[in-house]
Parts: structure tokens; sequence; C-alpha cells
């Protein structure tokens, strides 16, 4: 992305435009090849299913579509860990496709500090829109994490493009972050697991570090926030791996061979996070180390999943390889404009809420279909229609949000 305004330049987007895979199934591919369609498709419908859970209604919405109410994993948990870990996947790949093209690593380090500063600054406006009470202002968030895992990510593989440094960051990560929730004092309460749980809810390390950062009104849950500023150190972990599956995915190696690799590595994952569970609970909130490992787990196996279907089996793909595929255009729209259809939608639901439009709306559903499970579901579907078709006609005209 070259820019921070809306672009209709015929050239695509090295992080957000469709890519299309030249590998030849069964054969290396080159060491540099081309992106893979189903990166684009996966991450489509990571946005499509963000979009969803996150505008749920109504008093009991499915389980699967909330996220856990603290330890635990449903969907929904899977969402933001999924995008986070396809950002450190694109990372690499736009990075390695510029220095191809003869930018130097001063420029690319600038162009990754300006677009992480923007993913910030476009977090500040998505949490605060349409009012922006700086009495009350969230700082905190999606996008800013986003920018902040980018940043860290991108000037790691700037530094060195190697494997095994990203490898052994991303366990120091995952391991330094339990031993400071594990045995670092909480002032106030004690040490965690002598007399209450290491996950517990206030008592833990990264809320009091929050509530001294930020005082309740500027945090997501007023005792603790979910993308608060120690647990930013996992979720760089898990943009770690999606580096790391980037590297493999760049190998000389056939895309069979690729994808399979991606599906032992998620099992692997599934594993160590079910293993680390007791002694440090699964937790989005917390965004545990165990966690990290079993979210990346079910994340690279639906990577594993989109290669196999739309790079390997090649299902309703046309002959022409720079064609659209028809059977996947809905998701294309998502994900090859991701920012924008997310933004859209958080500012979309500020402008129901704000403009009291969202109570009628639901309670028309809810007097539609009693059930208070499926009409949030409804509504929340009807949602995404809505983006979905704002989006469409910047996918139609090929322009793109650029950063």
């Amino acid at each position: 992305m070259n820019s921070s305004r809306l672009s209709s330049q015929p050239t695509r987007d090295p992080d957000f435009a469709p890519t299309v895979d030249s590998d030849i199934v069964g054969k290396p591919t080159a060491v540099k090849p081309q992106r893979l369609l189903s990166i684009d498709l996966l991450r489509g419908l990571t946005i499509a299913f963000m979009i969803l859970v996150n505008n749920q209604t109504g008093p009991e919405p499915f389980h699967q579509l909330s996220h856990s109410d603290w330890n635990g994993f449903t969907a929904t948990d899977l969402v933001f860990p999924t995008f986070l870990l396809l950002v450190g996947l694109t990372t690499v790949l736009s990075t390695a496709a510029r220095l191809a093209r003869g930018a130097t690593r001063k420029e690319l380090f600038l162009h990754t500090l300006r677009r992480a500063v923007l993913l910030i600054l476009f977090g500040f406006v998505v949490n605060n829109f349409p009012f922006f009470h700086l009495a009350t202002a969230r700082y905190y968030g999606v996008l800013p994490r986003i920018g902040i895992c980018y940043f860290v990510v991108a000037t790691l593989y700037l530094l060195s493009p190697t494997w095994k440094d990203k490898a052994v960051i991303a366990v120091a990560c995952l391991v330094g972050y339990w031993a400071l929730m594990r045995f670092v004092p909480v002032p106030g309460f004690g040490v965690p697991t002598h007399g209450f749980p290491i996950n517990d809810r206030d008592a833990n390390l990264a809320a009091w570090l929050d509530r001294q950062i930020f005082s309740a009104p500027h945090l997501y849950e007023r005792t603790r926030d979910p993308e608060g500023l120690l647990s930013t150190l996992p979720a760089i972990a898990t943009t770690l791996f999606g580096l790391l599956a980037a590297l493999w995915l760049r190998s000389a190696n056939s895309t069979a061979r690729k994808a399979a690799m991606l599906a032992i590595a998620g099992a692997i994952f599934l594993g160590l996070g079910l293993a680390w569970d007791p002694f440090f609970p699964i937790n989005k909130k917390l965004w545990t180390s165990s966690f990290t490992l079993y979210a990346g787990g079910w994340s690279l196996l639906l990577m594993a999943a989109s290669i196999y279907v739309a790079d390997i089996l090649r299902l309703g793909r046309p002959k022409d390889p720079t064609a659209h595929p028809l059977l996947y255009q809905p998701l294309m729209v998502f994900g090859t404009n991701a920012i924008l259809a997310y933004m859209i939608s958080e500012l979309g639901a500020s402008i129901l809420h704000a403009a009291h439009l969202k109570s009628p709306i639901t309670h028309f559903f809810a007097t539609a279909i009693p059930h208070p499970a499926w009409y949030s579901l409804l509504y929340s579907l009807a949602f995404v229609l809505v983006c979905w078709l704002l989006v469409l006609p910047l996918y139609r005209k090929r322009i793109f949000l650029r950063i």
C-alpha cells in the first residue's frame, strides 16, 4: 500500500490485492513464487466472520458467535489471531516483492513506520467515533495492536530475513509472558497462584499494568483491556507465526508439501496449547501463551485447508490464471480491502448506535424471529451484507485502500 488515500491505480497492492499462484503442484516452486490465492480467500473469510461476530445482538447469541467470557475458546476467539497471522505472512511477501523491485531497507523501514502510525491513528478514529470525548477515549484496540505487531515483525524481517532468530523470538515472547504473569508479584494482590489464579480477572499483571497507564474510562472493560500493553507481547508471537509460515511458503517445495507441513505444524501447535492450558489457561482476553499456540494451530490448519482447496485442487478456478474466480468473489471483496471493510463495519455500527437506529432495527428482527440466537444471527448477517455491498463497487473498480 503506497498512500493513505483510495487509489484506482491498476497495479496490484502487495498486501490487499488479489493474487494468483503460479506454482505447478508436485514440482518445486521458485524461491520467489507469486502469492497464493488462498491467502486472500482466508483473509476475506476472516474479515467476514469478524464483522459477523462483532455485530451480534440480543441477550443470547449462539455460543460460538461470542467471545469466551474468560478462560476457554470459541470460534469467535480465532478471528483476531488468524488476521494477525496473515499480517505476518503478507508482511514477508510484500517486503520481499519491494526489495526485489529495488527498494532500499531504509525506504521500507520508513514505509513500515508510516503504515504502523496510520493504523494506530485509524484505530483511534474507529474506537472513538463519532464523539471523540478525550476524557473517555480508548487508545488500545484492534487496529493499534495490528499496527504495533506489524511494525515489530516487519522491522525484524528487514533486519534479517532468516527464520531461526524469529522462531527464538516467538518462543521468548511466549515463555517470557508466562513467566511475567506467573512469577512477578502483582501490587496489592501478591504472587499469582498463591491465593489467586494466574488468570484472575483483575489480579493479573496485564490488567494491573493497564490500570497504571490509563484510568477506568479509557479501558474497554474498565479494569482491564483485551488489547492491553503486556498482552501485545504474545500477539507479536502470533504475527511471527505468520512470518515463519510465509518463509516456508516461499521455499523451493511443492505446493502440496507446503500445505501438508503447515497442517502438521498446526496440529503440533494445538497439542502444545492444550498441554499448556492447565498451567496457563487458554484465554483470548489475556492472549495467554497457551491461547497463542492453540489459536495459531487452528489458523495454520485453516491456511493449509485454504491452500488445498484453492491452490491444489483449484476448485472453482478459471483456466485463465489472472481471472477472478466467480466462486470466490464474495470473499475476495473483503479479502482485497480488509482494513477498509473492517473500518466500514466499525464506523457503521457506531453510526447506528449514535443515531439510535440500532434499537428499532434489532426490534424488527426480534419481532419477526422470537428466538434470540437466530434473530441475532440474522441481524449480523444483514449487517455483513450491507458492508459487503459498500465495498463491492470498489472491488469492481479495482480501488483498494492503500496505506
